[in-house]
């Protein structure tokens, strides 16, 4: 497994990074924290430890605003991948457990906004601000109404300059599997471009791109997909249809490299052995397949978790901020859907 250090630009622990020091839930983390509810004594030993490992400091003053006002939270989403969405719910719904945050959720259909007439009903519900899901958080259709109501935004995964933004660095993480590919050998790669006009999209083809050139001498095929399992089934078949297919392919996420897995399989194709496989994410759908992917892991259940504090910490303040721009690091994951070329 190869793990890549996280990115110089450290943030402050999060108590999901506690929860998953000690091997429980965040619930469990709270309730120690706030001394509420029984917990076993050794359980309250490990978070406790934990807790002093990370140097976490729970923030205090933004959990009693948050309850004192009771808070609500709106979480707008619309993403083609279930396994994404699984984990980043999962992220946002532990820490506003712990703030004590109430969320309200608006979702739209594969990766569309939802009507712009159910945002403005959200709006007018009387949330303190509101985190968007990618992809929508580069959708002006979700984002100016928020913004001409004047109520604070976080945005999960991509670029804002009038909200608060958590993402990794999507072009480092697919420069890096890119090289990890050519390092096994392959010099014939196809890839596979995330969904159009989406900068996380534009961030890994360009990171991929940057590998290639650096290396030199790499064939590369383009196929076009939405991050839905449905265009990597598409996509697969065009790569694997050609006279001369890739011997390894580089999906820019975990649903559409399944997908590709799949049609590997169809085809009567070994993976790795006659195919290798990647992706990014590292989402359920990275491993719960045979075999499981070699992929990039995005700490989805942390930038959620992130966003929801960093937008808590903004309403707290009741005024104006500077808008923070936060990068989590990120890891190459590697399974055995790799392998190096033969001979």
């Amino acid at each position: 497994m190869i793990l890549k250090p996280p990115h110089p630009q450290q943030r402050n622990a999060t108590v999901v990074d506690v929860a998953r020091r000690a091997g429980v839930s965040a619930m469990t983390v709270s309730r120690v924290i706030n001394g509420s509810g029984k917990v076993r004594e050794e359980t309250r030993k490990a978070v406790n430890a934990a807790i002093a490992e990370l140097n976490y400091t729970p923030n205090v003053a933004a959990r009693a605003l948050v309850t004192s006002r009771e808070v609500r939270i709106g979480v707008i989403y619309s993403n083609p991948s279930a396994a994404f969405m699984h984990d980043f719910l999962i992220g946002v719904f532990e820490e506003a457990s712990v703030m004590g945050a109430q969320l309200t959720l608006l979702g739209g259909q594969d990766g569309r906004p939802p009507p712009p007439e159910a945002i403005h009903r959200l709006i007018a519900s009387g949330i303190g601000g509101i985190i968007i899901a990618p992809p929508l958080g580069e959708s002006r259709v979700v984002r100016d109404p928020i913004h001409l109501a004047q109520l604070p935004m976080a945005v999960v995964g991509g670029y804002a300059r009038d909200a608060i933004c958590v993402r990794i660095d999507d072009r480092a993480a697919a420069y890096d599997m890119t090289k990890h590919l050519i390092g096994l050998g392959h010099r014939r790669i196809g890839f596979i471009i995330g969904n159009p006009g989406q900068s996380a999209s534009e961030d890994r083809l360009a990171g991929f791109d940057a590998a290639v050139d650096e290396a030199g001498g790499i064939e590369t095929i383009l196929v076009q997909g939405d991050f839905s399992y449905t265009s990597g089934l598409l996509a697969g078949e065009q790569l694997l249809d050609i006279d001369h297919p890739p011997t390894a392919i580089f999906a820019s996420n975990d649903d559409m490299a399944a997908a590709v897995v799949s049609v590997a399989h169809r085809r009567h194709l070994s993976v790795p052995e006659d195919l290798t496989v990647v992706g990014f994410d590292d989402t359920t759908a990275a491993v719960t397949l045979w075999p499981p992917l070699t992929t990039i892991r995005q700490p989805v259940r942390e930038l959620a978790a992130e966003a929801l504090r960093l937008l808590t910490q903004e309403i707290s303040t009741s005024r104006k901020v500077r808008h923070p721009k936060c990068l989590l690091g990120h890891q190459l994951i590697e399974r055995q859907s790799t392998a190096a070329i033969a001979g």
